[in-house]
């Protein structure tokens, strides 16, 4: 029988997340978390010093947050209009390249929703759709690194662009650790959220990476962490 991932994430959402609606800015919606400046501000994004920044912290971040063998969803979240359904094979991307193991990638599944930013922003989504994929696997499953990278490219022409050549369209990649209760969003090039159902599992990644909080939310980063 086959396992229904879409309703496992529901229910895990529901159980450790007070049924939080996932969608950006996870950091402003969720009350313990660390927003993580990632790129370098006011620098060209193609700056050597500025990808060797991208990478060493989206990886070494990522590798804080995942172990070998923590159970993960990888989601992959498409913000379009309801009319473009030919856009819910898109995402299959994602999993083909960087998901090592085709046996794996079989286990994708997929659902439609209303979009996920319609609460907050009413009539302006009445007409778009959020496609969602879902994929159960393990940090050992994923060519993380590479992953990481293409999220980064994202707002760039570049050919790691996920959704190359449909620019009006939005994605949204999640990385949640069931294991741990926590989820890993690099939203693109300038930062990463990372949020927990429970505060003390943040602590050692703020203190290990002190120094790439973003200044503009340290205060009350702190204030939700330390008080």
């Amino acid at each position: 029988m086959e396992v229904n991932v879409i309703n496992n994430l529901s229910q895990f959402m529901k159980e450790h997340f007070n049924n939080l609606n996932l969608r950006p800015p996870l950091f402003y919606l969720w009350k313990y978390g660390i927003r993580f400046e990632i790129s370098m501000p006011w620098v060209e994004h193609e700056d050597k010093d500025n990808l060797q920044q991208i990478n060493e912290r989206t990886v070494t971040i990522f590798n804080k947050v995942f172990n070998q063998e923590d159970e993960i969803f990888l989601i992959t979240d498409i913000h379009c209009e309801k009319s473009e359904t030919f856009l819910q094979k898109r995402p299959t991307k994602v999993y083909q390249k960087y998901i090592k193991n085709k046996e794996t990638v079989r286990k994708l599944q997929h659902t439609i929703l209303p979009s996920v930013f319609l609460e907050e922003d009413g009539e302006d989504y009445a007409e778009m759709v959020t496609h969602r994929f879902v994929l159960s696997c393990k940090k050992k499953d994923i060519r993380y690194k590479a992953l990481l990278t293409a999220i980064s490219y994202e707002d760039f022409p570049h050919p790691e662009q996920i959704l190359k050549g449909f620019p009006r369209n939005g994605i949204d990649i999640y990385l949640v650790n069931i294991t741990k209760k926590m989820i890993y969003h690099l939203y693109d090039d300038r930062g990463c959220d990372v949020i927990a159902s429970n505060k003390e599992d943040l602590y050692s990644l703020y203190q290990d990476c002190n120094d790439w909080i973003l200044d503009y939310d340290r205060d009350e980063i702190e204030k939700r962490l330390l008080s």
